[in-house]
């Protein structure tokens, strides 16, 4: 097998194994409705083998970002189906990653009265709204009662997403959001059973990944995490509790059968990485995380090496709509301009030129 093999995870049968990374590019409308210019952005990447959305969010409560995509009304459904339409017209496979922010927004952000996390401690800093910088809000400390709501919303916003016509979804479990923020101790302060021990902090994304798998078909479900990516103040520091959080993660991942785990991780190739593969015992998504260019080099030996069976690529996928074809014809590749990541409109994201036929 090489990078331009094809693969399957799950349900997803893919023409190669460079798969465009999960990618924040706030370019949706104010009712989080992604438009006829997310749907080409997207189609230009179809021949990348795998696509996966942005951070998608599931409910108001969930949204982190001005400019985020949902995935909750009639007209977000639409507007995706419009965008997986466009991909598939193209001979290319989306899936949407299924994101909720957490503690990571502002009611500002959200137009509800309130942020959620596994326990009422802030992130320090400052959050970015549409008024301006702010620091972050104490977050209301979900419930029992809560997180079953929270658990429904994702569920339902997992098959709106196969009602629009999606491949797939993926769990977001990373980054310092929701999921994540209850695997890290500095993040979950819980006196219950969603709290403490590496199971019970582990607890929450099971029973949410489970749930959205038992619905859309655990063949269409992927994951991802973020293990010591220590990002908005989710802390994961003791080498040792990060072995056994994530090791006990995926020991009940397993059994689910699902497409894939994506691991974002500065060594994906290190034994931290290798041992979750071992232990989920399915499809491994690598990705070396944020600040850094996944190079062609990396994602071969990556796939060379076996220590993966696909590779996220982040910049390099925004900057090269036809990526592939530059990697397998070992052409000249655009810089992305990290200018125009969060900006508005086609500049840096439906402009970037193809190769010359």
């Amino acid at each position: 097998m090489d990078l331009f093999s094809p693969v399957s995870l799950g349900n997803l049968h893919l023409p190669n194994r460079v798969v465009m990374a999960p990618l924040t590019r706030l370019r949706s409308d104010a009712d989080g409705v992604p438009g006829e210019l997310i749907a080409e952005h997207y189609a230009q990447r179809a021949s990348l083998g795998l696509i996966i959305t942005e951070g998608t969010y599931v409910s108001a409560e969930s949204k982190a970002y001005p400019g985020q995509p949902g995935i909750v009304t009639a007209q977000q459904i639409a507007g995706w189906r419009r965008v997986a339409d466009a991909v598939h017209a193209k001979g290319g496979r989306i899936v949407m990653q299924l994101m909720h922010g957490g503690r990571v927004s502002h009611p500002a952000i959200t137009g509800t009265d309130r942020i959620v996390a596994p326990s009422a401690i802030a992130i320090t800093g400052d959050v970015r709204t549409p008024a301006g910088k702010v620091p972050y809000p104490v977050p209301h400390a979900l419930t029992l009662d809560e997180l079953a709501t929270v658990r429904d919303e994702l569920v339902t916003a997992a098959r709106n997403a196969i009602e629009a016509g999606l491949d797939g979804v993926e769990v977001h479990s990373a980054n310092g959001y929701l999921l994540h923020e209850f695997l890290s101790p500095a993040s979950n302060q819980r006196d219950d059973v969603y709290g403490g021990s590496p199971e019970n902090r582990a607890r929450f994304t099971t029973e949410v990944t489970d749930a959205v798998a038992t619905a859309v078909g655990a063949g269409r479900v992927g994951i991802r995490i973020s293990p010591e990516h220590n990002i908005q103040d989710a802390l994961e520091s003791d080498a040792a509790d990060v072995t056994a959080t994530y090791g006990t993660l995926v020991d009940a991942l397993a059994p689910l059968g699902l497409a894939y785990l994506s691991v974002l991780h500065r060594e994906p190739a290190g034994d931290l990485v290798q041992n979750l593969r071992s232990r989920f015992g399915g499809a491994l998504i690598t990705n070396s995380g944020f600040g850094t260019v996944t190079t062609r080099e990396e994602a071969i030996d990556l796939i060379d090496d076996s220590h993966a069976d696909a590779v996220a690529v982040g910049r390099l996928a925004i900057a090269n709509p036809d990526l592939v074809e530059r990697w397998q014809g070992e052409h000249p590749e655009n810089e992305p301009n990290a200018a125009t990541f969060y900006a508005d409109g086609a500049e840096g994201y439906t402009d970037y030129p193809r190769l010359a036929v």
